[in-house]
C-alpha cells in the first residue's frame, strides 16, 4: 500500500507545502520564511528553509539563483552542524550539476550527499542521493552500471510505500528499456508508474510518465494518442511552473511530429523548446532539441554539408558532456540522413580520443 506522494525537500516552515504546490507558491513562501529565519538567528532553519528555495530555482530553471541558494543552505547547515541538511542541500547541488551537463560534478556532491545523510542517519537524504547518483549515470547512458541500483531503489521504495520514489524508479527503469529496445517492457511500466502517480496525487510524476508512454506509443505508430498524451502533461507542467518538464514535454512533441513526417510543425517545436532550454541553460535538453532541429531541416531539404557540419559540432559536445546513449543518436542521424561527417572523425576514432 503506497501513501500519498510527499514533497521530504520542503522542509522546516515549508513542510505543509504540497509535491503538486506551484514552484511560484513555493519560491515566495521560501523567501519569506528563509527572512524571517535570518531574522531569529537560526541556522538550521535557514538551510531547511533555503532548501526550498534552492529547488524552486532550480526547477523553474533559474540556474544562477539556485546554485546560490543551495550553497547558502549548505553554509548555514554545517555552522548548525546539521549532517541531514548539509545532505539535502548536496543533494540540490548534485541535481542542480546535473541539470546543467556537469556530470562529473554532479557525481561529486551526490556521493558527498549519500555519505553524509548515512553518517546524518538521515535516510531519506540518503536514499534521493543515491538516486540521484542513479539517475545520472542513466541520463550519461551507463545502463550496466546503474540499471542494478534502480532495482534496488525500487524494491526500497515498494517496501516503505513511498509513492513518489516509487514512481520515479518506475520511470528510470523503463527508461533504460525504452532506450535498449524492450518497448513492451517499458510502456507496461511508465503506465503503472502514471497508475501509481495519479492514485498517490503525484502531478509531477504522472506528467513524467505520460511523456514517456507518449515516447513509445509514437514508435508504435499512433501519433494522435502521443500528441492528447502530451497535451495532458503540458498542463500539469504549466500549472505547476515545470519549466523544465514542459521544455522536455515540447521537445518530445517535437519528436512525435517528425516521427509522424510532419517536418515543418516539428522543425517549429524544436525551435521553441531550444529557445527554453537554452533559456534555462539545459545544455542535455539544448543538445536533444538541436539533433531534432538539424534532422528536421535536413528533410525539410537544408544543405547536406550543413547538416554535416551541424552534427560534428553535435558530437564534439556531446562528447564534452559525457552522454553517451545523446551521442549514439548522433552517430545514427548521420547514416538517417546519409551524410559524412566533415571532419572525417569516425565513432571509434572519437572515443579512442
Amino acid at each position: 500500500m503506497h501513501s500519498k506522494a510527499l514533497a521530504p525537500e520542503y522542509q522546516g516552515a515549508l513542510t505543509k507545502m504540497s509535491v503538486n504546490s506551484s514552484l511560484t507558491d513555493v519560491l515566495a513562501e521560501g523567501v519569506r520564511h528563509l527572512r524571517e529565519a535570518e531574522r531569529s538567528g537560526t541556522p538550521q532553519e535557514v538551510a531547511r528553509c533555503g532548501l526550498a528555495v534552492a529547488e524552486a530555482h532550480r526547477r523553474l530553471g533559474n540556474v544562477a539563483e539556485a546554485d546560490r541558494a543551495w550553497k547558502a543552505s549548505y553554509r548555514s547547515a554545517r555552522s548548525a552542524d546539521d549532517l541531514g541538511a548539509m545532505a539535502w542541500a548536496l543533494w540540490s547541488g548534485g541535481t542542480l550539476a546535473r541539470q546543467r551537463g556537469e556530470l562529473r560534478l554532479a557525481f561529486r556532491l551526490l556521493g558527498l550527499a549519500a555519505d553524509m545523510g548515512k553518517r546524518g542517519g538521515d535516510v531519506v537524504a540518503r536514499g534521493y542521493s543515491l538516486a540521484g547518483l542513479a539517475e545520472t549515470g542513466r541520463i550519461q547512458g551507463d545502463y550496466r552500471t546503474v540499471a542494478a541500483l534502480h532495482e534496488q531503489l525500487l524494491a526500497e521504495a515498494r517496501a516503505r510505500g513511498e509513492a513518489r520514489h516509487t514512481v520515479w524508479a518506475l520511470e528510470g527503469i523503463a527508461q533504460i528499456h525504452r532506450n535498449t529496445g524492450s518497448l513492451d517492457t517499458a510502456l507496461a511500466m511508465f503506465e503503472e508508474a502514471a497508475e501509481l502517480a495519479g492514485n498517490a496525487d503525484d502531478r509531477r510524476g504522472r506528467a513524467w510518465a505520460l511523456r514517456g508512454m507518449a515516447d513509445i506509443i509514437s514508435l508504435r505508430d499512433d501519433p494522435e494518442r502521443a500528441l492528447a498524451l502530451l497535451s495532458e502533461a503540458e498542463l500539469t507542467c504549466r500549472e505547476m511552473k515545470l519549466s523544465s518538464a514542459l521544455a522536455y514535454n515540447h521537445k518530445m512533441r517535437a519528436n512525435v511530429l517528425f516521427r509522424a513526417r510532419r517536418y515543418e510543425e516539428a522543425r517549429d517545436g524544436y525551435e521553441g523548446a531550444l529557445a527554453e532550454f537554452r533559456a534555462m541553460a539545459e545544455p542535455r535538453g539544448e543538445a536533444l532539441a538541436r539533433l531534432g532541429l538539424v534532422k528536421s531541416l535536413a528533410r525539410l531539404g537544408r544543405d547536406r554539408a550543413e547538416t554535416a557540419a551541424d552534427l560534428d559540432e553535435l558530437r564534439r559536445t556531446l562528447d564534452r558532456i559525457g552522454l553517451l546513449n545523446a551521442r549514439e543518436m548522433v552517430e545514427k542521424a548521420y547514416a538517417e540522413l546519409d551524410v559524412a561527417p566533415v571532419d572525417g572523425d569516425t565513432a571509434e576514432e572519437s572515443g579512442r580520443r
